[in-house]
């Protein structure tokens, strides 16, 4: 096998290029549908976190002697 040694400038080359041609193949409606999806993921999981914290919560309430 061949020791294979890569300077700053044939990684700086080689992700400069693949981060254009992704940029340049990517259209306006798959930013926007990404935008979307991302934003009700983020909703969807901080309801969640919420809804199960208040779960544990009130769980830990009923257990508890009084």
């Amino acid at each position: 096998m061949t020791d294979q040694h890569f300077t700053s400038g044939t990684k700086a080359g080689t992700i400069g290029g693949t981060l254009l041609s992704v940029a340049l193949n990517l259209d306006a409606s798959d930013i926007l549908r990404t935008l979307i999806l991302a934003s009700v993921g983020a909703v969807v999981s901080f309801t969640i976190s919420i809804l199960l914290k208040w779960l544990v919560k009130s769980a830990r309430k009923k257990r508890a002697p009084q």
